[in-house]
């Protein structure tokens, strides 16, 4: 069972940036696969999730700014992170579950496969 994060960097203050995370090894249909972050000196927080079903969940936070979409047939999950703020500035990891409730969605210790980690910096 892998994940793979890709797509972070630096970006300045409103700019967009879209991170992918691809699994192998997983019945990636059945999965709720999700984004959580980490920035310095903080706990891992959840950013967004997609239930099997494709029902989506995000975190206040990042609401109307960043999108979590799926593609079954490529195994692969997106972040599409819009107007992107300083504060957004983190390691974000992408994590794959599996029997998640819809209210479990944002609880990081639901989620049994994580990948090593992508980081964004968000920057003048």
């Amino acid at each position: 069972v892998q994940l793979q994060a890709s797509g972070g960097g630096m970006v300045q203050p409103g700019d967009s940036l879209r991170l992918s995370c691809a699994a192998s090894g997983l019945a990636f249909r059945s999965l709720t696969m999700a984004w959580f972050r980490q920035a310095p000196g903080k706990e891992r927080e959840f950013v967004a999730g997609s239930r099997y079903n494709s029902n989506t969940i995000y975190a206040d936070s990042v609401k109307g700014r960043f999108t979590i979409s799926r593609d079954n047939r490529k195994n692969t999950v997106y972040l599409q992170m819009n107007s992107l703020m300083p504060e957004d500035t983190a390691v974000y990891y992408c994590a794959a579950g599996t029997g998640l409730i819809a209210s479990s969605v944002g609880l990081r210790d639901q989620y049994t496969y994580w990948d090593q980690g992508t980081l964004v910096t968000v920057s003048s």
